[in-house]
């Protein structure tokens, strides 16, 4: 297996990020959140010698969920969010797809388990659970690289709003203060929104932790 990569997509209404990360020499990757465009998502990536091994969903807004099922079925892979998501990703209440007026859902695959070690075609990270943003929040966590796909739950020097449908402030900061802030200070930080930021710059700079 090769060094694994990262790579962002700004896309959609609100200016998401639509992360891979991919294995360099066997070009397997694995899509963290798909905002919009599947197809579109599918052939950039084929465009660049990108295979799509799996998609995975930090949680089930729309503005990160919307272009999952047409992924899902242009590379002919697997979808996985966090088990505690399933009433969001389902739901066009809770997902908040019946407030844009484009009722959408996504019955996902698998569910996973907090703490769990997955492994997609080689891609291995780890699922922290971060419950907040919305009930089945989770995070992404590459130890060996040294990275964190944070979703809404932290972004730099500020979180996820708690406002819609299963959010809640207090457990979004205890999410953070507990499961995140424990990592190590040189961690990479890709947040669903904005730019990068790390760990160790967030313990000290986030007026919220």
């Amino acid at each position: 297996m090769g060094e694994l990569k990262i790579g962002r997509m700004c896309m959609g209404p609100v200016m998401t990020n639509c992360y891979f990360v991919y294995d360099d020499e066997t070009k397997k990757a694995v899509v963290f959140d798909a905002p919009c465009d599947g197809v579109g998502i599918y052939n950039g990536l084929k465009g660049k010698g990108i295979e799509v091994a799996g998609v995975c969903l930090t949680h089930g807004h729309f503005d990160h969920i919307m272009g999952a099922n047409e992924l899902r079925k242009a590379a002919s892979v697997k979808v996985y969010a966090l088990d505690e998501e399933q009433d969001v990703c389902e739901d066009t209440h809770n997902n908040c797809t019946d407030q844009i007026g484009r009722l959408y859902t996504v019955k996902c695959n698998r569910y996973l388990k907090d703490n769990e070690e997955v492994d997609i075609e080689g891609i291995k990270f780890k699922v922290i659970a971060t419950p907040g943003h919305t009930k089945g929040s989770c995070c992404f966590y590459f130890e060996d690289a040294g990275f964190l796909i944070s979703g809404d739950t932290l972004f730099c020097t500020s979180i996820g709003r708690s406002d819609l449908p299963t959010g809640s402030e207090a457990t979004l900061i205890r999410s953070i203060k507990e499961r995140l802030m424990c990592l190590p200070d040189e961690v990479k930080v890709y947040p669903g929104h904005g730019d990068e930021t790390t760990i160790g710059f967030e313990r000290r700079n986030n007026p919220f932790v």
